[in-house]
């Protein structure tokens, strides 16, 4: 700004010349600077008060905004944060397939202590003996009076176990929210289940992980927030799972087997509707693992996927139904089953020395005989009979949807010889899993497609690529039907449902190589209806002695047959299996008044 001059030199010459006061003109000019400045200093100031005042204006806005906002949510208790990163304790339900409850969510406690918190560690030390019994005092104390700051003193407490460290009163036991995984079926699919456990843990929450079965297979789903309210929906019915495991136990324990196990599979799905593995255990309060022994004698063994045992004579089907579908035999072509037969320098004999001469391709199969057998595999080949056991899935572990199915790896024989091909025709010299058995007994029941076995829900079918002809495979289902009504399965009869299946014995082998003599293997595989089968069940039994005759017999036939006819008779109206009804003879029909 250029400031104009209290005493302007020309003015003052005018005014001396017209003899004006010069000062006159200073003191005007003095008037108006004042004025200027008066009135700049205003404009300032009230620009100053206008942003002064839009300030207010928004604080006093968003103050008000957010009492709205608080006013209108939920009420939430502050919790402290410690630094660090945040653990999600949310965890997705597991279901079976018609909804019902298999695994949850619940809200528990975990007690703390901070030792130099506590007023009298000896007497909080003793009381809380008593409230857990496992424990140690001694302990206890020992880190009550030592030089830790924290320790966690019990992971999972009850709410009468709190009540109980309440009524204690030391300020130095303290709890910690926590989720704990609950199964409010105990047992029911404990092997599917699984189990969990504690991830990472902090004071405020800790992570659920899974261990085992489905609940570490499906973790990352599980574990995944925006999965909370969408359930893993798995195949299993509640209802079957639950006679299943009823009547397997009582089988078990009636042929005073070591163990027992069976597979329910739908035969056009793959679904598997039960799975059961014994002994068992509850994934509310799973036992650890066994560091000694055969792993097998542990409950955590799964022998449904990880039982790789040799099984015997339900091979033997496959042979059959190969043979046919390459046009090699039909079902009435007679084989000479005739002894003696060697191959490769060693004997082929028969189940206690029979000698059946010769027999139907169809006879084979119900006789259940080895050299039969052994002729149609020498028929097909080395070769041939492996690409159709690979097709069939038993080269590798199945697709069955929990962490245990990849450890369940058939054993091959390191050299596939003449010899080979022979006893693998007839169940031994490859070991499998009871669930690939239940898928390979599948692809006959379905008409000749491959089926890979799965935990998750279908919604329709899911057949795999065709491993043999549907004439193949209908042969197939009429010999097992065979077996059922003429052959060694007779006690596998279930009247109205027409059950087919093959026995298979076989003998157990040794840790150091050989056979037990007196220890076997015994599985009876079959599926129902004959006619239109709509599901596989397979059952084994691991060890059994039947005792109710003169002399212990332990052959499938006394012992797998009869547990699976009885769980066939249990769980089939469960499905929705409709038993047909056989006609009667009219002429044993008395007619009464209660006939009308």
């Amino acid at each position: 700004m250029i400031r104009t001059p209290l005493r302007p030199l020309a003015r003052i010459l005018d005014a001396r010349e017209k003899g004006e006061n010069p000062d006159a003109i200073e003191r005007e000019n003095t008037r108006i600077r004042h004025e200027q400045m008066r009135d700049q200093s205003r404009l300032r100031a009230e620009g100053r008060l206008l942003v002064l005042g839009a300030f207010f204006f928004c604080a006093f806005a968003v103050v008000g905004a957010r009492m709205g906002l608080l006013a209108t949510s939920e009420p939430v208790e502050p919790r402290a944060q410690a630094p660090g990163a945040v653990i999600s304790a949310s965890r997705a339900d597991i279901v079976d397939r018609n909804g019902s409850l298999l695994a949850t969510n619940f809200d528990t406690h975990a007690l703390y202590a901070q030792p130099k918190q506590m007023v009298d560690p000896a007497a909080a030390a003793k009381k809380l003996v008593a409230i857990f019994p496992d424990l140690d005092e001694t302990r206890l104390l020992k880190d009550f009076t030592g030089a830790r700051k924290f320790l966690w003193v019990k992971k999972k407490i009850s709410p009468e176990q709190m009540q109980a460290v309440h009524d204690i009163g030391d300020p130095g036991l303290l709890f910690a929210p926590r989720d704990m995984r609950l199964y409010p079926n105990g047992r029911l699919a404990a092997h599917v289940m699984g189990g969990a456990s504690y991830g990472k843990e902090g004071v405020h929450a800790a992570e659920v992980i899974g261990v085992a079965g489905v609940e570490k297979y499906f973790d990352d789903y599980l574990r995944d927030p925006a999965n909370g309210a969408n359930p893993l929906q798995l195949s299993l019915d509640l209802t079957v799972q639950a006679a299943s495991e009823r009547i397997l136990l009582g089988g078990m324990k009636l042929m005073n087997a070591k163990g027992a196990t069976s597979v329910l599979m739908d035969v056009k799905t793959g679904e598997v509707i039960s799975v059961v593995s014994l002994p068992n255990f509850d994934p509310n309060d799973r036992p650890r693992p066994a560091t000694t022994g055969d792993a097998s004698d542990s409950p955590l063994f799964n022998r449904s996927v990880q039982g790789v045992y040799e099984l015997g004579s339900t091979f033997k089907i496959f042979a059959a139904a190969q043979a046919i579908d390459l046009g090699l035999v039909n079902a009435q072509t007679v084989i000479d089953t005739k002894g003696p037969m060697k191959v490769g320098g060693f004997k082929i004999g028969e189940f206690r020395n029979k000698n059946y001469g010769e027999l139907s391709v169809t006879d084979i199969i119900v006789n259940s005989s080895n050299r039969g057998t052994g002729r149609l595999a020498l028929q097909i080949g080395q070769k041939r009979q492996q690409e159709f056991l690979k097709s069939l899935g038993f080269f590798e572990p199945t697709g069955f949807e929990i962490v245990e199915a990849a450890g369940g790896k058939p054993l091959l024989p390191k050299r596939w010889t003449d010899l080979s091909t022979v006893t693998i025709s007839y169940g031994h010299g490859l070991s499998s899993s009871p669930m690939h058995l239940a898928a390979g007994y599948a692809a006959i029941a379905n008409g000749g497609f491959k089926i890979e076995p799965t935990l998750q829900k279908q919604s329709g079918p899911r057949l795999g690529p065709r491993v043999m002809s549907a004439r193949a495979a209908a042969d197939a289902r009429m010999m097992l039907r065979k077996v059922v009504s003429d052959g060694t399965a007779s006690f596998g009869e279930v009247p109205g449902y027409f059950v087919a299946g093959k026995t298979g014995t076989a003998d157990k082998p040794k840790p150091r190589g050989g056979y037990y003599k007196d220890k076997v293997i015994a599985t009876f595989a079959s599926m129902f209806p004959a006619n239109d089968p709509k599901y596989v069940l397979i059952v084994t039994l691991d060890e059994p002695v039947e005792t109710s005759g003169d002399k212990p017999r332990r052959t499938a036939g006394w012992t797998a047959v009869p547990v699976a006819a009885e769980m066939i008779r249990r769980v089939a109206p469960l499905l929705g299996v409709r038993p047909a009804i056989e006609p009667v003879n009219a002429a044993v029909v008395t007619l009464t008044n209660s006939n009308n």
